[in-house]
């Protein structure tokens, strides 16, 4: 069983993913969760910070399922690719963690404090990839002229609006599937 603090992301990250961020109040949250509305307050505040501690808590639980990517093969470019279509998985923990993140990436359009909180943790994401790459380079699987950085950040950026789309339904997970395979031969061009 987990602690309430978790208990209660686990259920705000749940209703985000089902139904948005706009008209998520604590109430609902205490009621998925099974606690009282004023536990919630006494963990996170407000309703901000409640979105703040959920923001934090579904980028750490992408971490541990894509962190396995990053040891699973002595081959960078596989790691690289691995690490990224890890994002794109038809379960239910990644399913509910991408309309999270894509929800409360969109409800950081109008809110400051969520947007440096955002950019933080994409950065970091990117540093990763940026990091995936310049260890290509140095294997001799990515063209030397390759920025790590912007590779990263197209790549990134790829990842996220393809899974917008599967989640959407506008793109099966096949083709997004491909496409990101296709960026990644793209980004990295012929050793």
């Amino acid at each position: 069983m987990p602690d309430r603090p978790t208990q209660i992301l686990e259920a705000a990250a749940r209703l985000i993913a089902r139904r948005g961020v706009r008209g998520l109040r604590v109430e609902e949250v205490s009621a998925e969760a099974g606690v009282s509305t004023a536990l919630i307050y006494y963990h996170f505040k407000d309703r901000a910070g409640l979105l703040r501690r959920t923001l934090e808590f579904i980028t750490r639980r992408a971490v541990r399922y894509t962190d396995a990517a990053l040891h699973a093969s002595a081959d960078p470019r596989t790691r690289l690719t691995d690490l990224l279509l890890l994002e794109l998985q038809d379960t239910p923990r990644v399913r509910e963690n991408s309309a999270a993140w894509s929800e409360l990436r969109a409800t950081a359009v109008f809110d400051p404090d969520l947007r440096e909180q955002l950019a933080a943790a994409t950065g970091e994401w990117a540093d990763d990839v940026a990091h995936l790459v310049r260890q290509a380079q140095a294997a001799g699987q990515a063209a030397a002229g390759v920025d790590p950085r912007a590779a990263a950040e197209r790549l990134t950026a790829l990842v996220e609006g393809v899974s917008e789309r599967w989640l959407s339904g506008t793109t099966s997970l096949d083709r997004a599937r491909e496409l990101l395979r296709g960026a990644v031969a793209l980004e990295l061009g012929q050793p």
